[in-house]
């Protein structure tokens, strides 16, 4: 109880001699505050940047593989000569994959194409349609907000329905709910049978916004817009009983080489893409640009430790006097130390708080599609590294003022 009550007064007269000297205070916390903004700061803008993207890779759905031409290349030469030469993906091999594969819940197709004119009275714009299979929706995400999603029969049949991005519908149907009701695709009448839920802007978005995109069947999309059998993208979305996907990879890899007619010198004509070798190569990305954070601002905090420091030897001298007093009053060693020591970190912990403040006001600014968001976990970052520099920056002044002999020290001015 002695002991803690001492510590609460060791901590009682740091505070007032931080009190009691404003100004040099206010001068001595500015390098930690520069040096703490600037890592919290960057930290802030690659967590909000890093989740922003990958809330946008998302769409490309969880436990999946696609089955493409070209492979996403993120290290290494891209061979397009190669690649490019390769046989387009058909719909005949998405019917042949569907029908051969056991590893697989479930297995799509889409295909899809920019600048195609929507209409409703004299409301329109340009959308990107696309092309896609009945079990699309279970490999990808498609959420709905009014509707339903297409049958089977509506994509064996060739039917004229389309699913509307929101603002598609908030642009031709505003404040009317547009399920049931009929539009105009590039002039041909389409049946509205669901509204999709608005996903709002990303930094990145892959095939193009959610929110002005259209779905279509896939065979109705190829009889009005791509009757010359189009390139497609197929999707295998694997069962969570196979970790990895290997085995569906393995069986994916097998039927399309046979299909191709391939022999075993031969290397594959097609890619098996997976969504988080993109995750992985943007996490990459972000690592770097997190060391870098820490680089900018461990150079600013350097500073500001070493400036505190500076000032505590400044303010052991200054009261080389009162310990002298204090000691010769029955005072430890571990009271005057941490006399010292706490206005060191008070000093480190304000100057922290001031960053993360700044930061906070920083949250506030609009940076168009990137919404930046002040973590917890950053705020701890913020104020623990603060309290590392007050004890380091501290600790030697504080350790030579509590070995101070009384005697001498009283004597001093």
């Amino acid at each position: 109880m002695r002991f803690l009550r001492q510590v609460l007064e060791s901590f009682r007269f740091a505070w007032q001699a931080l009190r009691s000297n404003l100004l040099r205070t206010t001068l001595s916390l500015l390098g930690v505050t520069v040096g703490i903004f600037s890592i919290i700061a960057v930290f802030t803008l690659v967590d909000s940047l890093e989740r922003n993207v990958k809330d946008s890779v998302n769409v490309l759905g969880s436990n999946a593989l696609y089955i493409q031409k070209i492979p996403w290349t993120f290290d290494g030469p891209f061979q397009w000569w190669k690649y490019f030469q390769r046989p387009e993906l058909k719909y005949a091999d998405f019917r042949y994959l569907h029908e051969h594969l056991e590893d697989a819940e479930a297995v799509a197709a889409a295909s899809g194409k920019n600048g195609v004119t929507v209409k409703n009275g004299n409301n329109s714009m340009k959308i990107r349609l696309s092309g896609v299979t009945s079990d699309y929706n279970q490999v990808t995400d498609v959420a709905l907000s009014d509707g339903r999603y297409f049958t089977a029969q509506e994509q064996d049949g060739s039917r004229n329905a389309v699913i509307l991005g929101s603002e598609v519908a908030e642009t031709l149907f505003p404040g009317q709910d547009p399920v049931g009701q009929a539009m105009k695709v590039a002039g041909l009448n389409f049946t509205i049978i669901g509204i999709q839920e608005k996903k709002g802007s990303g930094v990145l978005e892959i095939g193009g916004s959610a929110d002005k995109r259209c779905l279509i069947p896939y065979n109705t999309y190829a009889k009005y817009f791509a009757s010359l059998n189009p390139s497609i993208t197929i999707f295998a979305k694997g069962y969570d009983s196979d970790p990895g996907l290997e085995n569906l990879e393995g069986e994916i890899r097998g039927i399309m080489r046979t299909r191709r007619s391939l022999k075993p010198t031969q290397e594959d004509n097609f890619a098996i893409n997976r969504p988080e070798a993109l995750f992985k190569f943007i996490s990459g990305i972000f690592a770097v640009l997190t060391t870098a954070g820490w680089v900018i601002g461990g150079f600013s905090i350097l500073i500001g430790g070493f400036g505190i420091a500076n000032i505590m030897f400044v303010s052991v001298k200054e009261r080389v006097n009162i310990i002298g007093i204090q000691k010769s009053l029955g005072a430890k060693n571990y009271f005057i130390l941490f006399q010292f020591l706490f206005e060191s970190v008070l000093l480190s912990l304000v100057g922290g708080l001031a960053g993360i403040a700044l930061v906070y006001l920083l949250s506030f600014i609009q940076l168009g599609t990137l919404t930046l968001e002040l973590t917890i976990g950053n705020i701890s970052l913020g104020l623990g590294v603060s309290s590392v520099i007050g004890v380091l920056a501290g600790i030697i002044p504080a350790y030579s003022a509590s070995r101070l002999d009384p005697v001498i020290a009283i004597r001093s001015k």
